[in-house]
């Protein structure tokens, strides 16, 4: 028979009542500052002094607090401003905290953090929140969500919620039974309105809804069930870096798509990275190829399943990329993946050609034919000699319209194994040959990706 393994102090001082034998802790709840109990156990007229010294503004802190509708309700409106006639918190504490019938914590605004990482709620949530961040970090839902948000970076690292759970940016201002928008001058200096999602490590998405959010800066490794997700609404991503880049004697630039957080992290860490990628902030880990194939697999089925096909392209072009840089992917499968980057080089060999005949390959003037014949003196038949001048390599003025109508057409033709019509000097003979082997083969990947990228 073994003995289970005392629990750790608690990083406050707590209440501890209704200690007993089997819960030698009792109630975790944080003691009032002045008191020996929790807001939840202090004697009436204890707790109804401690919510009259309140002010709109003030900093809260109930962590571990087990809280009735009641009980939330009586502390909220004890943070009211009248001015407003909104709850006004500065950074507010209800980590591990209990959220007992249904809950709507109601419109507020908290000008600092709201921490409920570690609390637990046993029913109907509702949260319509202007702060400038809202912490999650191991929150328990049993029952269905709704986080309403404004203002605010999200941290739901390590949730945990069985049913549908919606974290939605609200676009316009939160608006009051009587008809009054909220106030925001707490957040006036923020840049925007926007959500922005940091981290959800360790949480199961597959009743996840995320509706208008910032995903750029999101960790999404970590997450299980991606491919479940619902993305609604206008959900943003990073990008690739937008300019042009030299690598050596390469240029560099990458096809526009969305990208994920940890592939820029990784990308700015590699040597010789180009400027544009991000820097990984500190805690953020890092993580490689490997590990984000599968994540853009996951998402690609999620966009796929909403029936967006054009996103899904993209997070199929980065699952290709990062398979493409893997460790652990064959050298043969590797080699496929390179060819993908031959589609850019398409255009710019057709470019070439074009530009080679103009100069080169087209002749000064189209060969005339002439034809010469001898009468026999005494009548008979008549036998003709039919002869083309040889092209003449062109001198002059060579890129003209005219010019390259015609290069165009051979260009084109030649990369189908059609052989053009057009007159060419021994050079443009070459260049045609060559043009001929060589470009149908990233024609076939373009039609690949293509298809892709705009099939719906």
């Amino acid at each position: 028979m073994t003995t289970p393994s005392p629990e750790p102090p608690l990083p406050w001082p707590h209440c501890g009542h209704g200690a007993a034998p089997d819960d030698p802790v009792g109630c975790r709840g944080i003691q009032v500052l002045g008191y020996t109990a929790c807001l939840a156990h202090l004697a009436d007229t204890e707790r109804d002094a401690y919510l009259a010294g309140l002010q709109p503004g003030a900093d809260v802190d109930h962590r571990g607090t087990s809280f009735t509708a009641h009980l939330l309700h009586e502390l909220l409106r004890a943070l009211r401003d009248p001015g407003t006639g909104q709850p006004h918190l500065g950074d507010a504490w209800f980590w591990a905290a209990t959220f007992k019938s249904p809950v709507d914590l109601g419109q507020f605004v908290c000008a600092g953090r709201v921490s409920l990482a570690g609390a637990v709620f046993d029913g109907p949530m509702t949260l319509s929140c202007v702060a400038r961040r809202v912490e999650c970090r191991r929150t328990r839902w049993m029952s269905t969500a709704e986080l309403r948000l404004r203002y605010t970076t999200v941290d739901f690292s390590h949730a945990v919620f069985e049913y549908p759970l919606t974290i939605a940016a609200e676009a316009a201002p939160f608006v009051l039974s009587d008809g009054r928008p909220v106030t925001e001058q707490a957040l006036t200096g923020a840049p925007d309105a926007a959500v922005r999602m940091a981290s959800m490590r360790g949480v199961d998405a597959a009743h996840l809804v995320l509706a208008d959010v910032d995903l750029s800066g999101y960790l999404f490794t970590g997450t299980v069930h991606l491919d479940q997700i619902r993305l609604e609404g206008a959900c943003t991503f990073d990008t690739v870096p937008p300019a042009m880049h030299w690598r050596g004697w390469r240029p560099i630039r990458f096809t526009q798509r969305r990208t994920l957080a940890e592939e820029h992290h990784w990308r700015a860490s590699q040597p010789g990275a180009v400027p544009g990628w991000n820097v990984a902030v500190f805690g953020a880990g890092r993580v490689g190829p490997l590990q984000l194939a599968p994540v853009y697999r996951a998402l690609r089925k999620a966009f796929e399943d909403g029936k967006h096909e054009p996103g899904a392209a993209d997070f199929y072009y980065g699952e290709m990329e990062m398979r493409r840089h893997a460790d652990d992917i064959p050298r043969s499968e590797r080699g496929l993946l390179t060819a993908y980057w031959a589609l850019a080089w398409l255009g710019a060999a057709m470019l070439v050609t074009i530009v080679l005949l103009m100069g080169l390959g087209l002749p000064k003037d189209a060969p005339k034919q002439a034809a010469t014949g001898t009468v026999p003196a005494g009548g008979g038949t008549v036998t003709f000699e039919i002869e083309k001048d040889d092209p003449q390599n062109p001198t002059g003025d060579r890129f003209t319209g005219e010019r390259f109508d015609k290069a165009l057409n051979v260009t084109l033709n030649s990369v189908v194994f059609r052989s053009a019509d057009q007159d060419l000097t021994t050079s443009g003979t070459y260049i045609e040959m060559v043009s001929r082997v060589t470009e149908p083969i990233p024609l076939g990947l373009a039609v690949l990706a293509v298809r892709n990228r705009v099939k719906r």
